[in-house]
């Protein structure tokens, strides 16, 4: 009799496992969409020892479809704030003195390929949790100002490295777009059938060394004509306040930044993401 019994509860406990199995089969997780909000960071030739000290707001939306349980692609879209100043620069007495700032909006809109560690089921208490690397390409905008005697002034039109100007045929006005390569880790983890809770890593090299409009050498304050009455123009104070700090530093050819290593910045956020499901039949069994 007893065997009879366990028999009947082995049986009883198989169909239900396989019942369990079949309804979760049944729920094919195809996407998400959601989003993101954290702190972004610029390293660059105002941070050059990678400081995290100056992190400003993220926000992002991003849909990622869904191939299979481990692999994902997705399209996301950010803004950010990024900047600092050479005050913050304690350690280097030259960077101190030279005494540069900016600030920027970034709009960027990325092409991620995303992939599981672990098997992610939202639907499956098992397969709930996952980590993941994320790498891709994209695009964003950036336009750099500072603030002088408290107004604010977009550096690019100002030529503040000799750009257009004339004397450095070779130096022409950069792009306010430039190419970004994100790469980074996260973690998500299914709170029900319907929502994710994540947070990732994201670093991002740029093809471009201005995100900061400081890239190669002074050109000297002489390229800078002074305005009518005999004061300085404002590219002139702006492209080399050393003046603010002790003797001038700024003389034509001397090192202003670093040509040969560009500008890059990263972005650590929480996101919240909403399932994509359809349905389909059931394994028989």
């Amino acid at each position: 009799m007893k065997k009879l019994v366990v028999t009947a509860l082995l049986i009883i406990s198989v169909f239900t496992v396989q019942q369990v199995t079949a309804q979760y089969e049944s729920i094919v997780h195809t996407g998400e969409f959601g989003i993101s909000a954290g702190a972004a960071h610029y390293f660059g030739d105002l941070n050059t020892r990678a400081k995290l000290n100056r992190p400003k707001p993220a926000f992002g939306l991003f849909f990622r479809k869904q191939f299979g349980n481990y692999v994902a692609l997705r399209v996301a879209g950010h803004y950010a704030r990024l900047g600092y100043s050479d005050v913050y620069n304690t350690q280097n007495e030259y960077q101190r003195r030279r005494n540069l700032s900016f600030n920027s909006n970034i709009f960027e809109l990325t092409l991620q390929g995303d992939f599981n560690f672990f098997k992610f089921v939202p639907a499956d208490p098992d397969y709930r949790f996952t980590p993941y690397l994320t790498f891709g390409a994209g695009v964003f905008s950036y336009d750099p100002y500072a603030y002088l005697n408290g107004k604010k002034y977009f550096l690019r039109p100002l030529g503040t490295e000799g750009q257009g100007t004339g004397a450095y045929p070779d130096r022409k006005p950069y792009n306010t777009m430039a190419l970004c390569f994100p790469i980074g880790v996260g973690i998500k983890y299914a709170l029900n059938d319907n929502m994710n809770l994540g947070f990732e890593v994201v670093y991002r090299i740029t093809s471009t060394d201005y995100l900061d409009d400081v890239s190669k050498t002074y050109v000297g304050a002489d390229k800078f004509p002074p305005l009518p009455d005999g004061t300085p123009s404002v590219a002139q104070q702006l492209q080399d306040r050393s003046y603010e700090t002790g003797d001038i530093i700024g003389i034509e050819g001397r090192q202003r930044g670093f040509s040969k290593q560009k500008d890059a910045y990263i972005m650590a956020e929480v996101t919240l993401s909403f399932n994509l499901t359809s349905y389909r039949c059931p394994t028989a069994y």
